[in-house]
């Protein structure tokens, strides 16, 4: 492959699904450690994980995509990513039920998401791709997590509480 012509992934489980997001917007990969609670976020805000002395805004993509919750498992994971939001960068942790593999596949490989036949919009998908057994979903984080959203929620976690 041409890398030119190739796009590289994280590829991590939830549920029965395959996801995937490109590399290029993963800082890291953490082991799962429940996060710092911070009041009054939308359902899918788990608080704030210890980044090396960062507080990072945490969710949980099962919940913001509509999954049911899940309890943590020795495999879930916490992605560390850095989105560019409106010509600035913003790190999220986004926690994932596992972490498969990272890999490459060619960009003529990616295919238009249906709109219809999965459980979730298909505006937050950039693409599929055919794999023997089924698909990967190239999940658009930005678009999961608008600017405006993610934004307010990296805020909100800094702000202090009032007792």
């Amino acid at each position: 492959m041409n890398a030119a012509n190739e796009l590289q992934v994280v590829e991590f489980g939830m549920g029965g699904d395959v996801f995937a997001v490109p590399v290029a917007i993963v800082r890291e990969i953490l082991d799962y450690a429940p996060p710092s609670p911070v009041p009054n976020g939308p359902a899918y805000f788990l608080g704030l994980t210890d980044v090396r002395g960062q507080g990072v805004a945490t969710l949980d993509l099962r919940r913001r995509l509509g999954f049911p919750p899940a309890e943590a498992s020795l495999a879930t994971r916490i992605l560390i990513l850095d989105l560019a939001q409106q010509g600035s960068a913003l790190t999220l942790g986004v926690v994932v039920d596992r972490v498969l593999s990272v890999t490459s596949f060619e960009t003529a490989a990616i295919e238009t998401p249906p709109e219809i036949g999965v459980a979730w919009s298909s505006d937050y998908l950039l693409g599929v791709v055919r794999r023997e057994g089924g698909f990967i979903l190239l999940v658009d984080i930005a678009a999961i997590f608008t600017g405006t959203e993610a934004a307010s929620l990296a805020l909100s976690a800094l702000a202090p509480t009032g007792t």
